[in-house]
């Protein structure tokens, strides 16, 4: 493993490289299938329903999917997923092409491609830390970032483009093509896998003994759980906020796809920008400072934008700009502490369950969301998820076990082998 981090440059770019150009494609498609369904309903609750199913398979599978991970070959597991979302799309492209398209398929598909990135997900987040140096992950967090954000400039644009250019189904083909990218490096180029230590001899542990293992080694760290415990607290507004930038476009600013990509665009552009920045500067030596203020940050992006009248848009843009600009000083930093923290043979089950329990508070707040927004206006979310953004990041400076989370870990600990009894078969 170490001759493959001496040389890692190639193998790894060439990967994250082909994930990058499907991405393009996903996220074009992403905003065309968004859209259609905002003209065609019209209602919060549908906007919200569908970000709701989508999380369904993250709450539910990621524990189960990231013990699957630590077991199995993460560059297959990759391979499969990306397939399976690419024939996902092939069955919408056909769906749209036969005129047979329906609000419910919307909640079949997420549901089916978010089971897809249940697994890809870890595994990618996984295999990163195998192939990449130590000292690089904050930076690789980094140009992640600044991937998002080219993506998000370049997504919702092209969708657009693409919808006033090509029928609905050309858009989700688009999507299919461009899944190519990312399955071909993967077919050639080797992964490392992690060294499993094996109690009782020969034996292997139950997956559900994995699984227990992840949620032991999660409950053990205190900071972890601090964490979120926050997430969980200013995600019940903000998931919903972020869902409904679609109707707050439509139905507060009067606008219409071009208006909706230009926001999307704009916090894209803050994402490029912030990730350049990270990228380059590395954030502060402790990345908990860097991941709270990047918090606080976003929230007063949100906050703002809460209480813009409708006939200043170009103050929405701001706000996006700057929540754009802070999400990975936010996102990166954190992603970094969990590479450099967590015991290899252990990150495919922590980054699952992480995913998970910080996904639960969300389709609370999607119930919520939906109904209330139909009923009362679509801007309160965004002022109270402003709100507890900056109130969870202001906390942080003031909690011990999230200030040395670096410091104070589980990954210096042991977790304690399996009994015998609670080994054998899957």
């Amino acid at each position: 493993m170490a001759d493959v981090k001496t040389h890692w440059k190639a193998p790894f770019f060439t990967i994250w490289t082909g994930q990058q150009l499907s991405l393009v494609g996903s996220s074009a498609a992403q905003f065309a299938l968004v859209w259609w369904l905002t003209i065609t309903t019209g209602s919060a609750t549908v906007l919200a329903t569908a970000t709701t199913v989508a999380l369904i398979p993250q709450i539910l599978l990621g524990p189960l999917a990231g013990a699957y991970v630590d077991r199995w070959n993460r560059r297959l597991v990759m391979i499969i997923a990306d397939s399976f979302i690419a024939l996902v799309s092939l069955w919408l492209a056909y769906l749209f092409w036969s005129g047979s398209m329906q609000v419910w398929h919307v909640y079949i598909v997420m549901l089916a491609r978010s089971l897809g990135g249940v697994f890809h997900w870890p595994a990618m987040a996984a295999s990163t830390t195998l192939m990449v140096p130590d000292r690089h992950l904050t930076r690789i967090a980094g140009i992640n970032q600044t991937m998002n954000g080219l993506l998000t400039i370049v997504g919702p644009p092209l969708g657009a483009l693409l919808l006033a250019l090509i029928p609905l189904h050309g858009v989700m083909l688009v999507d299919v093509g461009t899944a190519l990218f990312a399955v071909g490096p993967l077919l050639f180029i080797a992964i490392p896998q992690p060294v499993r230590s094996q109690a009782n001899g020969s034996k292997k542990a139950s997956i559900w003994v994995d699984m227990r293992d992840g949620f032991r080694y999660l409950w053990g760290w205190s900071g972890a759980m601090a964490l979120i415990g926050g997430a969980l607290i200013f995600k019940v507004a903000l998931t919903p906020a972020f869902s409904l930038v679609p109707l707050l476009v439509r139905k507060h600013f009067g606008g219409g796809a071009t208006q909706l990509s230009l926001l999307e665009s704009v916090i894209g552009v803050g994402i490029l920008l912030g990730g350049l920045i990270l990228s380059t500067w590395g954030g502060f030596k402790r990345k908990v400072y860097t991941m709270l203020l990047g918090l606080i940050g976003v929230g007063v992006g949100i906050l703002v934008l809460g209480f813009t009248p409708g006939n200043l848009f170009f103050i929405a843009l701001g706000c996006m700009f700057l929540m754009g600009l802070m999400i990975p000083m936010t996102d990166g930093p954190l992603m970094a502490i969990f590479q450099t923290t967590v015991a290899p043979e252990m990150q495919g089950r922590v980054f699952a369950l992480l995913g998970s329990l910080i996904s639960l508070s969300s389709p609370l707040g999607l119930a919520i969301a939906g109904p209330v927004s139909d009923r009362f206006g679509i801007q309160v979310w965004f002022v109270v998820a402003g709100i507890l953004c900056i109130a969870v990041g202001i906390a942080g400076f003031f909690i011990p076990t999230i200030l040395h989370i670096e410091e104070n870990h589980t990954a210096k600990e042991a977790v304690e082998p399996a009994s015998p009894s609670e080994v054998g078969a899957d």
